[in-house]
């Protein structure tokens, strides 16, 4: 910490005393190395250790009963410590004279395990906090079982969290995942968190665990039927993937599960309550971890302060209630973190350049830094935790300045300006670019295209798009560019395309179900969605999914209120999740999809 930081941080009587404590550790510790004043010795691993027994008592219970029990004369000075190497206790030692700790892969599990047995917590948490920055799909597994194990209870949520987020990585490239027993993946099966597309996803995880070792494990495939949300499969995919599986047609405790499920699934009518006990959860989707924010917008003549969020399990919009103070259409969004960061834009009476938060955590607004300019239909990404806010309107005027907001400074700062004038453009971070696309010049729709570098500050000109785009909605999914509908001086629009940046060639991709510009667009579970809009006619509702895996576009549920020129982005990993989710986390009957966008 330099002279700066101590000051901000640290008053003057507080500097002090750390400075006392502070000397004070390093003042014992160094009577310790010398063997000056102490009074204990601690026998470990064929090695001795001279210390000061009241400051390994203060550092562990499991030490201060060891000089201290009753069944010891009090002034017990030497103890022997079984079942630890002399290294080992040498870092317990040191830590409890000078409170720090090094720890790594090497000596993570060892120095854990003798931590726990000698409830040493500070090196308890040193050790479950690097367990947790070293969390992957690969290891998530190992390291909650081993969690578990020393209870070790914040760790072992956040390994949980990895198996439930990353499942399908952790299912497909995890050896750990094979090594599960069949009741430890049953009880991952049945969480309402995994994060899962489908359940179709689920029964090829099953597939694939039984496979590793078929002779063994094909018994269980009864017991990981129930764990699943069997009720989610669509009709097709049970019958023709599910029931003629040779796991499950050569099991004699799978029969009665597939004449239930086939009665169900073929009879419309059937009540879903009426489920027999192993499929309580026969229907229930599971809980997302993301989650969309449709965000204000133009609707009914005014701009509003509209905040609704789609639950992609449930195919469901949920009315938020946390309205904004300001009402505002034609703003830009975006999202760092679980912030929710709305700018410029349009009140119903000017231009604004004022900034507003909402924190998803608290369900509340606050105000920012305003930008440099008042921009109306202004252009919005993030790059590298900064807000970059490029062109728009300001008084009729269209803009080709630009600039970017940091949150942690609060402050905006002007970067190059553009190439081109454009407001009704639409930008998305893509391979550490900002890139914008169309728009319009105050005289004509736009084509053109350029990004920009922050490494350099400066803007460079791409290929033009095949199609003129004001109004158009821009996203960065699976590598490329895709530019979708807008206004190109005639008509609304429902064509769409892509650019691949190692080409620099613009390719159209399917057509959306419904024309539309001044819409917005965000990614989530894998797929582009297109938000509300205006078609040419009227102000929409209509919101489509797009899937880049089979290049086709699919209907998704309405949102509740008419809107155009909203904003929208989306939050990951929510801990407040069920206040932004549908509360019956069961299909109605005849819903489509089962807990997704419908594909058949």
């Amino acid at each position: 910490m330099d002279s700066m930081d101590w000051e901000d941080t640290t008053s003057g009587i507080d500097r002090i005393n750390c400075r006392l404590l502070f000397n004070s550790d390093q003042v014992l510790n160094e009577l310790r190395l010398s063997g000056q004043l102490t009074d204990g010795l601690i026998k470990a691993g064929g090695q001795s250790f001279r210390i000061h027994r009241p400051i390994m008592s203060a550092c562990s219970p499991y030490f201060r009963a060891l000089f201290t029990n009753e069944l010891f004369k009090t002034d017990r000075s030497q103890v022997s410590v079984p079942g630890i190497s002399a290294e080992l206790m040498k870092v317990i030692i040191e830590y409890a004279y000078t409170g720090r700790v090094e720890v790594d892969a090497d000596n993570v599990e060892e120095l854990l395990a003798a931590a726990d047995q000698f409830h040493v917590m500070g090196i308890v948490k040193a050790c479950s906090d690097f367990l947790t920055s070293e969390l992957t799909p690969d290891n998530c597994i190992g390291i909650h079982k081993f969690a578990k194990a020393y209870f070790c209870h914040t760790l072992e949520r956040n390994s949980f969290k990895v198996i439930m987020y990353d499942f399908l990585t952790v299912m497909a490239e995890s050896s750990e995942f094979l090594n599960l027993s069949a009741d430890e993946l049953a009880d991952i099966l049945s969480r309402d968190e995994l994060n899962v597309k489908n359940e179709e996803l689920v029964f090829d995880a099953v597939v694939r665990w039984i496979d590793f070792d078929p002779e063994r494990r094909k018994e269980h495939m009864a017991l990981l039927l129930r764990s699943m949300r069997l009720g989610l499969l669509t009709t097709h995919f049970f019958v023709e993937k599910v029931k003629p599986h040779p796991y499950v047609k050569d099991s004699d405790s799978c029969k009665a599960i597939v004449i239930d499920i086939l009665k169900l699934l073929y009879d419309l009518d059937t009540e879903f309550e009426k489920l027999m006990d192993v499929e309580t959860n026969f229907n229930r989707p599971r809980v997302p971890h993301e989650v969309l924010f449709a965000v204000g917008g133009w609707s009914g003549g005014s701009p509003t302060n509209l905040v609704e969020t789609y639950d992609t399990r449930t195919d469901k919009w949920i009315s938020v209630d946390c309205s904004n103070s300001r009402r505002r259409a034609y703003h830009g969004t975006a999202c760092i973190g679980h912030r929710i960061y709305l700018v410029g834009g349009f009140d119903g009476n000017e231009s604004l350049n004022s900034v507003c938060c909402f924190d998803t955590r608290t369900r509340t607004w606050s105000d920012v830094s305003s930008m440099n300019t008042k921009r109306c239909y202004v252009s919005v990404a993030v790059l590298d935790g900064l807000i970059y806010a490029l062109g728009g309107s300001e008084s009729g005027q269209r803009l080709n300045t630009a600039e970017r907001y940091s949150p942690r400074l609060n402050q905006w700062s002007l970067i190059q300006p553009m190439n081109h004038q454009r407001s009704d453009a639409s930008a998305a971070a893509l391979n550490n670019r900002i890139y914008i696309c169309g728009g319009f010049n105050g005289t004509e729709c736009l084509n053109n295209c350029e990004y920009y570098d922050p490494r350099n500050n400066q803007w460079t000109m791409i290929a033009p798009m095949r199609n003129r785009r004001s109004g158009v909605a821009v996203a960065a999914y699976r590598g490329y560019l895709y530019a979708l509908g807008g206004f190109n001086g005639i008509s609304r629009m429902n064509t769409c395309e892509r650019y691949k940046p190692a080409t620099n060639s613009w390719t159209p991709v399917a057509d959306m179900l419904s024309p539309r510009s001044n819409f917005a667009t965000a990614v989530l579970d894998d797929m582009i969605f297109a938000i509300g809009g205006y078609n040419g006619i009227t102000t929409i509702t209509n919101v489509e999914g797009y899937d880049g895996c089979v290049d086709e576009w699919y209907d998704a549920a309405e949102m509740s209120v008419i809107r155009s020129a909203l904003g929208a982005c989306v939050v990951t990993g929510l801990s407040n999740i069920w206040d932004y989710i549908s509360k019956k986390r069961e299909l109605e009957r005849g819903t489509k999809p089962r807990g997704q966008i419908s594909r058949d």
